[in-house]
């Protein structure tokens, strides 16, 4: 895991080098990654988009994704079994875990979300929010459970 939060800032670096070299050329000065492809399915509300940065697979059954949540968008309530790392890049966004009180984060602000444990995240109701999640697959993918109501994400 170590390895992995390593190689992720790296990369992170160079790829903020290489675009200022560049003259920044990004329409969004702010962004690191590319914005990818609008999510089209029902595990979340609003709209989000997704730009995989690594594919699980034999060797590394890490994947890497750079999410960005236009605001108001959320995933549904879900857990990991094998946990997972957001990193916060960009906006201003929400992590609530079952039981435990909605946090507000910012960019720089790092996440873990440990395995098994249902959870949701999202951007802020006024603000876009952007994350890179790591997340071990080595257990099992994604289990998708019910939508965060309008009650639990504006409290």
């Amino acid at each position: 895991m170590k390895n992995i939060l390593t190689l992720v800032f790296f990369c992170t670096v160079i790829f903020s080098s290489c675009a200022q070299q560049r003259g920044n050329k990004r329409s969004d000065a702010n962004t690191i990654f590319p914005k990818g492809n609008k999510i089209n399915n029902d595990n979340f509300k609003g709209t989000a988009y997704l730009k995989t940065l690594m594919e699980a697979d034999s060797l590394n059954p890490t994947s890497v994704g750079n999410v960005t949540f236009e605001a108001g968008a959320r995933t549904k309530w879900h857990k990991h079994p094998g946990g997972q790392i957001l990193l916060v890049t960009d906006g201003v966004g929400y992590y609530q875990e079952q039981g435990q009180a909605k946090k507000i984060l910012r960019k720089g602000d790092v996440i873990k979300c440990p395995s098994n444990v249902p959870h949701w995240h999202g951007a802020s109701v006024n603000t876009a929010f952007v994350q890179v999640a790591i997340t071990n697959r080595h257990l099992g993918e994604t289990v998708w459970l019910h939508e965060v109501t309008e009650e639990e994400y504006i409290k």
